[in-house]
């Protein structure tokens, strides 16, 4: 009998070559593949891990330092601003302070120079006041001799002489009114009796005080002494009051040329005025 013919299958032309054979793969080849796949996976996520949780780690030791660097900064910024801030304030009070001093200084010179000037002023009028009774002393002394020739020539009698002698000189009307135009400018004060504040009744009694004429001390007394003028006969030197005699609520002193001398008011102090202004009531003339 013929046996079976068995088909014969080509082999590659590169089968006779041992490393151009594929290997069979076994079952644990296999299982081999896919754990160094899985542990080389795994070892992978874990470098990956490691670095990142390295990197991780990094910025957090650094996150940890920065709110104390960040607080402290804080800090002495803030003390800075306090500190440019209370130089500042001291800066602004020391400002105010020398500008206060200055202007208290300078308060200070006026008051000074306006003191110095009243002086000058007031020494002046006492000096004319001493002058003006040296001449009425020598007059007087004149007036004497005068009327003592006359009375021995004519037959008068000595009291006649001694009543000449006793008459007030023109040169006290010129004494009173020096001394009342150094006091203009002075405040007035409702009872002060000088020597920087007057009210009107005062201002007359020292005014006449200087050639030893004593007159009351309120407005009423002053206007019932001496003689009474009308007020179209006015001489320099007489007391003008305002209100009715031996009830007037005010008085002063006429100067000559329609104006009058007085201690006004709070406002306007001593000054002098225009008759016509403010026409006094009546007058009298002690000089």
């Amino acid at each position: 009998m013929k046996e079976p013919l068995v088909p014969v299958v080509p082999m590659s032309h590169t089968a006779h070559i041992r490393s151009h054979r594929k290997p069979r793969r076994t079952a644990q080849t296999t299982m081999a593949m896919r754990a160094g796949v899985a542990g080389g996976v795994l070892g992978t996520l874990a470098v990956a891990g490691a670095s990142a949780s390295a990197v991780a780690a990094e910025p957090v030791t650094q996150t940890l330092s920065l709110p104390t660097l960040t607080a402290d900064l804080s800090t002495q910024v803030a003390q800075s601003a306090e500190a440019t801030q209370q130089a500042a304030a001291n800066y602004q009070l020391q400002a105010e302070r020398d500008a206060a001093a200055a202007k208290a200084a300078k308060v200070a010179k006026a008051d000074l120079a306006e003191a110095k000037e009243k002086a000058e002023a007031k020494k002046k009028a006492a000096e004319e006041a001493r002058k003006a009774a040296a001449e009425r002393a020598t007059r007087d002394a004149e007036r004497v001799i005068l009327t003592a020739d006359a009375g021995t020539a004519g037959g008068t009698s000595t009291a006649a002489s001694t009543a000449t002698a006793s008459a007030p000189a023109s040169g006290s009307v010129a004494t009173v009114i020096s001394f009342l135009k150094a006091q203009v400018g002075d405040a007035y004060v409702m009872g002060a009796t000088g020597p920087n504040a007057w009210d009107c009744s005062s201002l007359v009694q020292a005014a006449f005080k200087q050639v030893g004429v004593d007159l009351p001390r309120v407005s009423q007394d002053q206007s019932t002494v001496g003689t009474d003028v009308s007020l179209s006969n006015l001489q320099v030197g007489d007391i003008l009051y305002w209100g009715g005699k031996g009830s007037a609520y005010h008085t002063g002193v006429y100067i000559g040329n329609g104006q009058y001398l007085d201690a006004a008011n709070p406002s306007k102090g001593v000054v002098i005025q225009d008759l016509s202004g403010y026409p006094a009531s009546g007058a009298v003339r002690v000089l």
